[in-house]
């Protein structure tokens, strides 16, 4: 498992909880999901914050790309944006 940019200790990223997490993938998809693993590009999440609820970030638009948006600032503060784009091909920060 590669370690995530997005955090240092296992705990949900959204409210810090400690059980009941599943590791999301914040690049996620048949073609995103080994990059994401790859490059760190994941965090962890409470089961009903993951897939469970409507309120979840498979579920929620909005949380999704607030995810993904946050994710390329961190992946180009370490690597820039070149290669954001060379390896996800997608600028989240300019929708």
């Amino acid at each position: 498992m590669s370690k995530s940019i997005m955090q240092d200790e296992k705990v949900c990223y959204i409210t810090g909880a400690t059980e009941g997490l599943h590791k999301h993938h914040i690049m996620h998809g048949t073609a995103n999901r080994k990059k994401a693993e790859q490059w760190g590009c994941w965090c962890w999440l409470r089961w009903d914050w993951h897939n469970m609820t409507r309120y979840s970030v498979h579920q929620d638009h909005n949380l999704d790309l607030k995810l993904k948006r946050e994710c390329q600032m961190r992946f180009e503060a370490l690597h820039g944006r070149e290669t954001w784009m060379k390896v996800f091909g997608k600028n989240y920060l300019e929708e």
